[in-house]
């Protein structure tokens, strides 16, 4: 993959992003789709309990996700496995976290361990439980993101609050097909705006943004040098 072009910046959720080159995208475009639908619940599902908590917690440093409430999916949903003490909430994410339009939305392989701060977590795990409650009763992505949108008109859903940021620096998880593993980074939250008004996606910049229409925000990404147990990273330019 060529890591050399950050605009093209097409895995969308307020949980995870990951970016794609230019040139696979022009491909995707042009076949059809390997996950047409859903597949069965067991194949999106970690047999293994302990193996999840594992993973969620690979998300942050040890000194950050040691303390953190951690949820797994079961087959109702998301529910806790440890209950937390610093207001931190680690999960690993689905393929529903992308945007409706992904061609991987349905892609059973994808793990996204995740850990957010307590202002994200009140937005951001709320909005992915209401995803997965969604598509567990059998909700087409195109009717998940119509009930979405309606639950934010009617305010059933809370605020994004200022502060709300995560950690997505696990070396185990996997973003999607081509993204793979990606980088470790950490992603902060705003409300729908510009990235050049943060100086984002512009030449030099560090800073990587995408735009979520659907959670409402606009997600802005740090690459860091290190994954979460302190092993180095390779650098952008080797991926």
């Amino acid at each position: 993959m060529n890591w050399k072009t950050p605009k093209t910046i097409v895995f969308r959720s307020f949980a995870l992003v990951a970016v794609l080159g230019a040139a696979w995208m022009a491909q995707a475009q042009g076949v059809k789709t390997p996950y047409p639908s859903m597949a069965p619940i067991d194949q999106y599902l970690i047999a293994d309990r302990n193996a999840e908590i594992t993973l969620a917690r690979s998300a942050a440093p040890e000194s950050v996700s040691r303390d953190a409430e951690i949820i797994v999916l079961g087959r109702h949903g998301y529910e806790t496995a440890v209950k937390g003490k610093n207001g931190f909430v680690c999960i690993v994410e689905r393929s529903w976290a992308m945007g409706i339009d992904e061609p991987e939305f349905w892609n059973p392989k994808m793990r996204a361990p995740t850990c957010y701060n307590a202002p994200a977590a009140r937005f951001s795990v709320t909005l992915m439980k209401k995803r997965t409650e969604l598509v567990l009763a059998g909700r087409s992505p195109i009717q998940m993101s119509q009930e979405i949108n309606a639950a934010f008109d009617k305010k059933e859903l809370p605020p994004l609050e200022t502060g709300a940021m995560c950690y997505m620096m696990s070396k185990q998880g996997y973003l999607n097909d081509a993204a793979r593993h990606w980088h470790p980074h950490l992603m902060f939250f705003a409300p729908l705006t510009e990235p050049a008004a943060w100086g984002a996606d512009l030449p030099g910049s560090p800073l990587l943004a995408s735009k979520d229409t659907l959670s409402r925000v606009t997600v802005f990404m740090i690459p860091v040098a290190k994954w979460s147990d302190g092993t180095s990273a390779p650098a952008m330019d080797d991926h």
